[in-house]
Order: C-alpha cells, then structure tokens, then sequence
C-alpha cells in the first residue's frame, strides 16, 4: 500500500502507524505536509523535553534482535511514551517490503541489505488475492511462502510488523481484495456484510495458523500487527474495525496490534485497547490533540514515511527530494520517533498484480514499484542508502552485518524474435467461450471453478450489421480496443466513449470485436465497490445495444504460457499487426544474470520468460524497461514470449541499468 501524498484515495500500505503523544494548546507542535508528503517538525519544545528524559544520544539496542533476546514473557508494549521490547526501550527503524514483489531466492539478500543498513525491523504485507486466487484454492508456497519470508527476517536479526489484512491496499489490484468477491452484485467490502464476513474467516483460518508459532511470545519475530488499513478514511461500517480485531484474537493473535490512519480521519479508524497510529498524510496540529484525548501518552511511530510514490503509465516519473527526506528523519530521530521507510525495497509489479488510483483521471500502476526506495527495483544500493546507514548507526548500538556486494548483472545480446500467431488465430485453441445475450464482467465469467476472471484481458465478440457511432458510456474498463473483423477501427477507454464504425464491403453482417484490457482495479477508496472490469454494461451502435456475445477469458497464466499455447507459431517476414504472440529465444552460457528488458519498437502489451510474467511494457512510459531476475533465467535456451497489442518491434534488447523515465 503505498502513500500517495495529496490523492484523495487511501494509502496503500499496511503496518505504518504515527504515535502520538500528549500536549495541550499552544504547546502542541504540528506537521506540516507537502503534495510531495514531506514532513516539516517545529515547534517541539514540549515534546523533545518529553521524549528526552532518560534517553542518551545513542540507544544501545545490541540484545534486542530475534536470535539474542531469549526471555520471551514481555513482548512490544508502550511504556508512557516509549516502546519497550523484553522489557527494555525500543526504538522502532522499520522499512517495507514486500516478498511478493521480490523473487524469492533474492529474499535473504533484499533482508541483510536491511539489517546492514541500520534497520531493526521488516514491515510487510499479506495480499489476500495472491494467497487466495480461486474460491477456496490458497497458495502458501514458492514466492507466497510468507511463513518463510518471515523467518528469513529473523535469521538476519529483523522482527516483524505484519499487516495481514484484509485490505493492505499496497497499490495492488483492488488493494490485496481477490476480484472474486465482486461476483456478488450486493458485495459491500471492508463491511460486516455477510458474504464478505464469510470470506475472511475462511482466509483468515488458513492464514493466521501458519502465522500463530512465528509470533513473539512463541520464539518467532512478529512483534505486531496491524488491524486493517486506514478504515477511518473508507469507514463504511463502524462495526467492521472491531470485528477483524476480534477475528485475530480469536484465532491466538496476541502480539500488540495496531490501527494506522491519516490525521483528517484518526478518529473513524479507531478501535477501544488498540494502539492508533498515523499514516503521514493530512497530519496537523488537532491531530495530536485528538491523539491525547483517545489514549493519552504513546510513543510516536511514522509507520509510513516516504516522500515519493508510484509512477503511473503517461504521467513524468516522481522524483524524491532525498535532501528533505534526510533532514525529516533527523529531526524525527532527534525527537525519538520510531519510522518506516515505505518503502525501503518496492521491487517489482509482476504479473497483472499492479492496481491504480483516480484523482481527476485513471492512473494505473506501471510495473516497476521501485518507489524512490532506498535500493533500487533490482537490489542495487542507492546514494541515499549509505546515507541514512549512517545516520542510523549514529542513533542506535545494534550488530549489523557487512554490507553485501551488488547482484552482478548482465546487458545480453539483443534477441530477434523468430515466430508469431495472432489472437485470431489462437481463438479456436483457447477454452469454450462464454455465450451472453448481454456483456458480462470479468468477475461474472465461468471461469477458475466458479471465480471469475480477475486480471489479463478479455474478448467480446458480436456481430453487427450496419455502420454507424459505437458508444461505450464508460462501460468499457479499462481500455477496450475494438476491431471490425480483424480491422483495428480504435480505442474506448476511461477518456473516450465513442468510435465511428464504418463497413468497407457489402456483407450483410460483420463480427465486431473489442479486446478489454484489466489496467488494475482501484486500491483504494470507496468506489472499490464498483471494479469490476471488462464491459460492464451495454454497448450502444447508433444508440441501440448490442446484443448476443461471445466471450473469451483471457487471464494469460503461466500454465497457459508455459503448456497451452498451441504449436502454431508462423515465421516472421515482416512487421506483424497485433493483437498477437511472438516467440524468441535467449541462449545463455554461464550463469544467469540479472538483466532488464528494452522494448524499441514495440508498443504495448506483456512479456513472459520461461513462463513467468515480467509485467506490462507501454511506449508511452515513462518506464522504458523491465526488470528480468536472473535466477528466472537458466543457462541454455529462454523462452520469451510477448503479446503485443497493437504493432511489433524487431528484437528485444537487454540493457545493464534501468530506464525508468528519468
């Protein structure tokens, strides 16, 4: 979840909450906040004297990591206006990240780059719709292997503040939410609504008892929980907030939990016995005065501090001012605030797990998540990263590893892409198609056992009989790019509603086809409650709708990359028009290497390698390249497949270094 600084939307990132403490009048000292979400401090007089009694220039926190601290009976608890960890004072240096957008094998790496950095502690989030794809099917292995990404945090000398939902928002599609709930046409998310109820307590029973043995107080690293996400900003249900903190609860969660929502909201969000804490958005100075007259003395956390956020397809790359950042977490730590980098690693928007936000427009999520982090998208160390490594060793007395050396990379040949087959072509191969008299959405397809279709791209096909306006009333989510017969005719999407449809021979009917494209549900705000995508009404010719389509799902799933593509594959003599396939091959000698893909001359769609996909590429950036993990390679041939929407390119190239707008 990430923080989007002046959006109207709610900040995506679980387990970041703001501690408060308590002042009165004109001894309250505000924050003031920027677009940017920087944060100024001043007037502190009261507070620092407060915060300092008792506390030297540098706090000797050498016992308090996972592998040392062996009396487990006192877990994290607020003292007056500290922390406490076993009994002894703690000051909280978290950073984000998160294991689905980092490919596992790199895990332990992303981990110790933390810990050597100065950090003591790993804030992540689960995402519901990755755990749960289908109704019931729940994946826990591989690169969703969270018991094991935990774990991995403990080993390296990091505890944990989890955030399990089950809403994160984290910039994900529908903010971690799965697609499948919106089957139902009463669905309510985030409320004490009975079909949403009934979901979250089966996923929460397969989630939290695997969570149960890694808490603190049995030998494990969580120190926290975070109950749901800034609720006081969507706050549909007043009931909702306390009843996912007695769902942990009766499941034996029983490390300290925590609630994080933005100042204009902090009162909503709240829950009786539970610590509130701030996301840093819309703070000012009757935040702090509503923060004493709820639970008085706490200590203060920013558990989201960032002074960035994501980059959106068409829009300039957001650059972080790293001289204000630097100056802010002086001061907070002059002032013995515990903070979290969000994020301290963002990684990777693989697959279609990106989501998107609206502020006066739609704007989805490109797939680097590399968020002005403090290392990059591909683990290399920024600037900004030895910096605050610094900073913190000058705070805190804690054992930190080396730092490691960077990953090695490798810019290879460029590949020239041999094969292809159009969508048309594959039509026959792919699985029964729907039958509707009307559209139908995404989530209402009879598809994955009952679930619906929730990402890729799906294809409506009708037949028509004259020319005429083709009009969508903003049916069309996201982009629907449509097709008299196989002739592209244009786009519909959230800007454009309406295309002139003009036949070019004298058959009495003609098959009209538009290819929707899911760009990412929202990920937050209340209208979350309406993302379904695909076509979600009636398509009008000449003001009359279109009737009797035929539908195909096209989700683009590994399997599918990896199997079920049909042996069709035509050589390539010349520039082929989309939407179609394409096929090369990268031959490797030695040992894989990290690499990032360049895409001249193509123009929009999705690359997969060796069936894994790598996320969506778009001409009009501002990302130009995407990140390809070596340990996704392996010496010999790779597999690439892209599946280009609109024209191709020539080759693929491989660059050593990022392109991301700037």
């Amino acid at each position: 979840m990430g923080y989007h600084h002046g959006r109207e939307q709610t900040s995506p990132e679980c387990g970041r909450g703001d501690n408060f403490i308590e002042t009165s009048g004109d001894s309250m000292w505000p924050f003031l906040v920027r677009f940017e979400c920087i944060l100024f401090l001043a007037s502190a007089f009261s507070v620092i004297t407060h915060l300092s009694q008792g506390l030297s220039p540098r706090i000797n926190q050498s016992h308090l990591i996972p592998s040392y601290l062996k009396n487990r009976k006192s877990g994290l608890k607020v003292e007056g206006s500290n922390f406490t960890l076993g009994g002894f004072p703690f000051l909280i240096i978290a950073g984000t990240v998160h294991y689905f957008r980092v490919p596992k094998k790199y895990w332990r790496d992303r981990l110790l780059k933390m810990k050597a950095g100065g950090f003591n502690t790993l804030i992540t989030h689960v995402p519901w719709n990755l755990h749960e794809p289908k109704i019931g099917e729940f994946h826990f292995t591989g690169n969703l292997d969270v018991m094991a990404f935990i774990t991995t945090a403990s080993e390296v000398g990091l505890w944990v503040i989890l955030c399990p939902g089950p809403y994160i928002g984290s910039d994900l599609d529908l903010g971690g939410l799965p697609s499948w709930l919106l089957k139902d046409p009463k669905m309510k998310l985030r409320t004490t609504y009975k079909g949403f109820i009934k979901a979250v307590n089966l996923y929460f029973d397969r989630l939290i008892s695997r969570l149960l043995p890694l808490q603190y107080n049995r030998g494990g690293p969580i120190i926290a929980m975070q109950v749901e996400n800034e609720y006081g900003s969507y706050y549909l249900d007043k009931e909702y907030m306390p009843y996912v903190k007695k769902a942990l609860e009766k499941r034996k969660v029983e490390v300290l939990l925590m609630t994080a929502d933005s100042g204009r909201v902090l009162g909503k969000g709240r829950i009786k016995n539970v610590l509130v804490t701030l996301h840093m958005k819309n703070i000012h100075k009757g935040t702090y005065k509503e923060l004493s007259s709820i639970q008085g003395h706490s200590p203060i956390m920013m558990m989201v501090y960032t002074v960035n956020s994501f980059d959106s397809w068409g829009v300039a790359h957001h650059l972080p001012d790293g001289h204000m950042l630097l100056k802010d977490v002086r001061e907070m730590l002059k002032l013995r605030f515990s903070l979290n980098f969000y994020m301290f690693h963002g990684g990777t928007n693989f697959g279609f797990m990106g989501g998107a936000q609206h502020l006066n427009g739609y704007y989805p999520v490109v797939t680097s998540y590399e968020y002005g982090a403090l290392l990059r998208e591909n683990g290399d160390y920024t600037p900004e990263y030895t910096t605050f490594q610094e900073v913190f060793r000058s705070v805190i007395a804690a054992p930190m590893p080396l730092p490691l050396n960077y990953i090695p990379k490798n810019a290879y040949k460029s590949v020239t892409l041999l094969y292809f087959m159009t969508l048309w072509n594959l039509l026959p191969y792919l699985d029964l198609p729907t039958k509707s008299v009307k559209p139908l959405t995404m989530e209402q397809l009879s598809v994955n056992e009952g679930s619906g279709q929730s990402y890729g791209y799906t294809l409506y096909e009708t037949a028509i009989s004259s020319d005429g306006i083709l009009t969508s009333k903003g049916h069309v989510q996201d982009r629907g790019q449509v097709f008299l017969d196989d002739k592209h005719v244009g786009i519909l999407d959230h800007s454009k509603d309406e295309l002139t449809i003009q036949k070019h021979d004298h058959l009495e009917y003609h098959t009209l086809r538009i290819l929707v494209e899911n760009q990412g549900r929202l990920s937050s705000g209340k209208s979350m409650n309406q993302e379904r995508k695909g076509l979600t009404g009636d398509i009008y010719l000449n003001n009359s709708p279109l009737r009797k389509f035929t539908i195909y799902s096209l989700e683009m799933k590994s399997v599918f990359i990896k199997r079920k593509l049909p042996k069709i594959w035509k050589l390539i003599t010349e520039k082929v028009k989309g939407p179609a396939f394409f096929l090369g091959y990268l031959k490797i000698s030695g040992d894989p290497r990290d690499t990032f893909i360049q895409l001249e001359g193509w123009n929009k769609g999705v690359v997969f390698i060796n069936g894994q996909n790598l996320g969506r590429y778009w001409s009009i950036g501002p990302q130009e390249t995407l990140y390809l993990p070596g340990p996704w390679l392996h010496t010999g041939t790779n597999e690439i497949i892209l599946f280009e929407e609109l024209e191709s390119g020539i080759e693929v190239g491989f660059k050593m270094e990022p392109h991301l707008g700037y």
